[in-house]
């Protein structure tokens, strides 16, 4: 279980009707949707960028992501902002998600691998499969979200931390 946190607090939110969680110490902020500037020439999961106290940062919507449709914004569409890390540094991107729901702890014993899908299916972004009351939970990798072109692209538009 190296890719989870020690902490083992994840923020959850849903896509669809599914349960994602993210390491608590890759959040930054979570906002209701700001006002989203498109960006030419970027993929079209990338819904724009986002100005969060002058730093430029790029939206990626989760549902395209994920291979579905444009996510429909409504009163419970949140914009996740987060720190995705690298060889070059750290860029902090937001993730357009259907709601953001809680803060959760969850025991290692309740984390198990993420399955064995065979070897046409891409699950380098999922860290485990939690489990509460009788939900799954898919914990998500977020610094293996992006492939390394995408996340140059995305790096274009937004602020990158050199470490």
């Amino acid at each position: 279980m190296s890719e989870v946190s020690i902490s083992n607090q994840f923020v959850t939110f849903k896509i669809e009707n599914e349960l994602y969680a993210i390491d608590v110490f890759k959040i930054r902020e979570i906002l209701e949707v700001p006002e989203i500037t498109k960006v030419p020439g970027m993929p079209a999961m990338i819904r724009g960028v986002i100005n969060i106290r002058g730093s430029v940062v790029p939206v990626l919507d989760m549902k395209m992501k994920f291979g579905q449709d444009r996510t429909e914004q409504n009163q419970d569409t949140a914009v996740i902002v987060t720190e995705i890390s690298n060889n070059d540094g750290t860029v902090q991107i937001g993730i357009m998600v259907d709601s953001a729901r809680e803060v959760i702890t969850l025991d290692p014993e309740n984390i198990e691998e993420p399955p064995r899908l065979g070897i046409f299916i891409d699950n380098k972004y999922l860290s485990g499969m939690g489990k509460i009351n009788e939900e799954f939970v898919i914990i998500l990798n977020i610094d293996k979200i992006l492939s390394e072109n995408e996340l140059s692209q995305v790096a274009a538009t937004g602020t990158i931390a050199e470490e």
